[in-house]
């Protein structure tokens, strides 16, 4: 595995060298990254963020093995295929769990542009509980039905085990991955984030609800469904994330906004 540090200190500015389209999409997916960590999703190397690239069936963005999250850039992404070829980022390596199954999910489902997956504390312990999520107020609503579940199996390297995770996550926007992490998949990088942003503090609030110790008033199936047709619109196909992800977008320019370079 190449220097971390070096390769951060290498990273070669892609600006003007790439389609408008992909630096766009290297932007957002660095934004991604820097309001994630903000939020407290992720402070380690590993985990990862990955992004179809517009107009290419087989490539793909993805954070190179040994860059925190913070240190993200849009120049530093790996533009990668569904055969793990390096195709920028030099001497960049990426993780093999995340690349297995993050490339099996974009390959099988053409519709999915963005795949994010965390291991953050309350997600990770949700993950561990035998009822897994539970819908208790208005904004978990929105998740209901929408999460599905994989059991763990050890490191997610081994290819045969990638199909198994996309028959998972079926039709869902939700994965939980038990005594793992959590997945989100989106139409966009926005629909991906604002779906964990949800995820995860329908975990949180989960967590500390039952650490109360009091007696509990669980939603009513009939209103779970009722309010999370409401949420999603007309038809049920309303894009999450629309309105949200500008904002997200900006609080990473707030924090630094190195990571548009």
């Amino acid at each position: 595995m190449p220097d971390s540090a070096s390769f951060k200190d290498n990273v070669i500015p892609l600006h003007g060298t790439v389609s408008d389209a992909e630096w766009e999409t290297r932007q957002n997916l660095a934004a991604a990254f820097r309001t994630a960590h903000h939020f407290g999703w992720n402070d380690t190397v590993r985990n990862h963020i990955t992004a179809q690239l517009p107009g290419v069936e087989d490539e793909f963005l993805m954070n190179p093995l040994g860059l925190g999250w913070h240190e993200i850039t849009a120049s530093s992404l790996v533009r990668t295929n569904f055969a793990g070829d390096i195709l920028s980022g030099g001497d960049a390596k990426l993780a093999p769990a995340g690349f297995n199954f993050h490339s099996e999910i974009l390959k099988c489902k053409p519709e999915i542009v963005c795949v994010l997956h965390v291991h953050e504390i309350s997600g990770t312990a949700v993950s561990a509980t035998e009822e897994g999520l539970i819908t208790f107020d208005q904004g978990g609503c929105m998740l209901h039905g929408e999460v599905g579940y994989h059991d763990f199996e050890g490191l997610a390297n081994e290819a045969e085990e990638a199909p198994r995770i996309v028959s998972d996550l079926g039709d869902k926007h939700a994965l939980i991955m038990r005594n793992h992490g959590l997945v989100t998949v989106g139409r966009t990088i926005g629909e991906a984030f604002t779906y964990m942003h949800s995820l995860i503090t329908a975990c949180r609030t989960q967590v500390q609800l039952l650490s109360m110790g009091v007696p509990i008033r669980r939603l009513a199936e009939d209103i779970c469904v009722h309010t999370h047709e409401q949420m999603m619109g007309p038809g049920g196909n309303r894009t999450i994330g629309e309105r949200d992800w500008p904002m997200y977008f900006r609080i990473a320019e707030g924090l630094d906004p190195s990571f548009k370079d």
